[in-house]
């Protein structure tokens, strides 16, 4: 009998055509061309694109002025829609219904601090999740990042492919064998012309394929690359499949290794803590693995509407941990102030650069120069971790 632990880790990631992944691009397009203008601006919009129509719905206090129309046209045309993909037939036209309001004054008053003796409030309550790994140099699942990979590649592939469309998947799964990793299968479903040739189509997918994972010692006999196994996929974007912003949240963050948090990212601004306190989390579990105190760590940061400071701050580093969970939370209690007026001023989260990220994933990015995936506390971390606490 044999004494191998082995275990399945699966992720998924999606193209820029992805439907979903539409809505979240206009959503973060929206929050940029605001903050743009007005760094202080309140934003909260959802979108929802199916055949012949995206509505742009929300809340927004802001001194910009935005022209919504133009920025879902920007974002369709940069994505490579086809008309086919948008509407029905050639004769139809799209639809962008645009109802936005201004924020609620009660919200407003609690989260911009205007109660006597009050900072930045949260702008909503919720369970904030960050995660780190030293699995890999981004500190993040592998899985994630090669599922990231295959769909950036393909993106990049359809830019100069006429017969490759824009929407699509991958779906990772990685076995883990004692210490070592394999690929157990890959499915990779990707939108084609009618006439596209499936030879070609196959080998490109594989190409994106290998080049995503890497390494040619992940590669098994019994390692399975299926691409398109539903069949044909002619048929893509809003005019196959209805979209709506922050449906893909585990895709955003983490995949299936650590929990997901209170809300959805994309559309928000920084008092959302959905989405400050999201960032913050994934900063400080990230310094926490960098400062080797751990070999992986999920945080969890509580907060309360209208309140600055968080009702309370869990760690978990899964066994890993140098010092006790408890011990870590006390520490990253004493190093990292997490008022939501704190954690935008130190990320820079008044900064129009969301679009960058509402599509390839919110965190790991090599191919960015985010404030939140810098380890710029671990050397304090290491220092004062030698103290008890």
């Amino acid at each position: 009998m044999s004494n191998r632990q082995t275990r399945l880790v699966t992720a998924e990631a999606v193209r820029r055509g992805h439907p979903d992944k539409l809505c979240d691009q206009i959503a973060d397009a929206i929050l940029d061309a605001h903050l743009s203008y007005d760094p202080n601006a309140r934003v909260a919009v959802e979108v929802m694109a199916t055949a012949g129509n995206i509505t742009v719905a929300g809340e927004v206090t802001s001194r910009a002025s935005v022209n919504y129309e133009k920025i879902v046209l920007g974002v369709i045309q940069q994505i490579g829609y086809k008309w086919a993909d948008l509407c029905e037939s050639e004769d139809d036209e799209l639809n962008i219904d645009v109802a936005v309001h201004d924020q609620s004054p009660d919200i407003a008053a609690a989260v911009d601090g205007r109660y006597p003796d009050s900072d930045q409030g949260a702008g909503d309550q919720g369970i904030m999740v960050g995660y780190a790994t030293d699995e890999t140099s981004a500190k993040m699942p592998r899985a994630v990042i090669i599922a990231q990979r295959i769909c950036r590649l393909l993106d990049e592939e359809a830019a100069h492919t006429p017969w490759l469309g824009v929407d699509g998947k991958a779906q990772v799964s990685l076995k883990y064998e004692d210490d070592r990793v394999y690929v157990h299968t890959i499915v990779v479903s990707v939108q084609h012309a009618p006439n596209a040739p499936e030879d070609k189509l196959r080998d490109l997918v594989t190409q994106a394929v290998y080049q995503a994972v890497g390494r040619a010692d992940m590669w098994q006999p019994t390692s399975k690359l299926l691409v398109n196994p539903s069949g044909r996929f002619v048929l893509g974007g809003p005019a196959a499949d209805t979209g709506l912003t922050g449906r893909k949240l585990a895709v955003d963050q983490y995949g299936p290794v650590a929990h997901i948090g209170g809300g959805a990212l994309s559309g928000k601004d920084a008092s959302k803590v959905d989405r400050s306190g999201a960032y913050a989390a994934r900063w400080i579990a990230r310094n926490l693995v960098a400062a080797k105190l751990c070999s992986q760590c999920e945080i969890s940061i509580v907060y309360a509407i209208g309140v600055c400071h968080p009702v309370g701050i869990t760690v978990n580093t899964f066994g890993t941990g140098m010092k006790s969970d408890d011990e870590l939370a006390k520490l990253v209690w004493r190093v990292f102030d997490l008022r939501p007026s704190a954690i935008i001023k130190r990320l820079k989260l008044n900064t129009p650069s969301y679009s960058l990220v509402s599509v390839y994933g919110h965190f790991g990015r090599s191919d960015l120069n985010l404030p939140w995936e810098q380890d710029d506390m671990a050397d304090k971390l290491r220092e004062l971790a030698q103290y008890d606490y």
